[in-house]
């Protein structure tokens, strides 16, 4: 019985492979000649990083860069064994998790620090990029990358301004003659996994600058800048981004990366799925089991176990699910092609308990359910 176990972290409790390793710890213990092959998984955003090395597609570089208000900081990419390609997740040099909450500020924040990464991982001869950009705490539309890569921010009088949300408003041109000029070989990808245009009530600054500390007046103040700013982008560039389908994700940082480079957008799970040969191993295995912290109704737009059992339908392949929490619709998993569902907390436990629980409740879980399946 080959078994693959494809799960997405427990947030704020197990990361994917934990939550991997305690499912193949469930099914030994009951299926002792099992044969599980553990493939932790990400939508592309933060935690992609665990994926790649579980599969030892290559190693971690650690790099001396800045955090989103300019400290100095050590942050790691992921480079390929294929020595051509870099991993770079937004999250770790310009991720939210590094501010305190007083800290939190989208107008004083840049992504300047990921900008760096990019420059040194570039520098290293990695000429394809991969950016993930989940976990920002910037709304800069990606002008902290611009000028960490030679790009300069100017204000009416020519003189240069520093990348932040608030600069925005006060840039009135772009100059891009100092860019390094290995940016022209280079080679980007952002993964991106939402649909939001730059602008609007459905862009950057309304939907996201809220939870990165901005309160009304910001959301406002940073709406106008974007507005702005995005007309000189097309008017430079001549490439029209404003309405582009994922062009607010990260604050503005996937606009920015269209005008500034010849960057693509593609969907995070799917840049994960080819380079770990997803749905080959799907194919080959007899049972795929997959999970996540919590699974509502929401999960089956995008989220990670919900994409396994779709690929898992597709190959007629019985695909279990176990959860820290299931409050979706029965009829919305079945539907999915979940053949079953399983939560770990039940009524009578609290939260935390089962946060803190969850290694154990997901091996003993697995082991009280896994037979029937078999």
């Amino acid at each position: 019985m080959k078994i693959l176990i494809a799960p997405d972290s427990f947030k704020e409790s197990l990361q994917a492979t934990q939550v991997a390793e305690a499912i193949a710890e469930g099914i030994k213990t009951s299926i002792p000649d099992a044969i599980c092959k553990l493939l932790p998984f990400s939508d592309g955003g933060e935690g992609a990083f665990e994926v790649l090395e579980a599969l030892n597609l290559g190693a971690l570089v650690n790099t001396t860069t800045y955090d989103p208000l300019g400290r100095i900081i050590e942050a790691p990419y992921f480079a390929f064994t294929d020595n051509k390609t870099a991993w770079i997740e937004l999250s770790q040099a310009s991720g939210l998790a590094l501010l305190k909450n007083h800290e939190q500020n989208p107008l004083n924040t840049s992504t300047f620090g990921t900008g760096i990464q990019i420059k040194k991982a570039i520098e290293a001869g990695l000429h394809n990029i991969i950016l993930g950009i989940g976990g920002s705490a910037t709304h800069d539309v990606a002008t902290g990358i611009f000028t960490a890569l030679g790009g300069r921010l100017l204000d009416a009088g020519g003189h240069e301004l520093k990348a932040d949300g608030a600069s925005l408003q006060n840039c009135k041109s772009l100059d891009f003659s100092q860019l390094i000029p290995e940016l022209q070989k280079t080679h980007f990808t952002i993964a991106c996994d939402v649909i939001n245009p730059l602008t609007g009530p459905n862009g950057a600054a309304h939907t996201y600058a809220a939870q990165k500390g901005a309160h009304a007046a910001m959301i406002e103040q940073l709406e106008k800048a974007t507005r702005s700013f995005s007309k000189l982008l097309e008017v430079k560039t001549q490439k029209d981004i404003v309405n582009q389908e994922g062009a607010g994700a990260a604050g503005g940082t996937a606009a920015g990366m269209l005008a500034f480079t010849n960057a693509r957008l593609k969907n995070g799970f799917d840049i994960l799925a080819e380079l770990t040969n997803l749905e080959e191993r799907i194919q080959t295995a007899d049972l795929i089991i997959t999970g996540e912290g919590r699974t509502d109704d929401q999960s089956r737009f995008g989220k990670v176990p919900f994409k396994i059992a779709n690929l898992a339908k597709k190959h007629n392949k019985p695909v279990l699910l176990y959860s820290g929490g299931i409050t979706a619709n029965p009829h919305i998993l079945s539907n999915s092609g979940f053949t079953a569902t399983f939560a770990l907390k039940t009524p009578e436990m609290s939260l935390d308990f089962a946060k803190q629980n969850a290694f154990k409740l997901l091996a003993q879980k697995v082991t009280d359910t896994i037979k029937q399946f078999i």
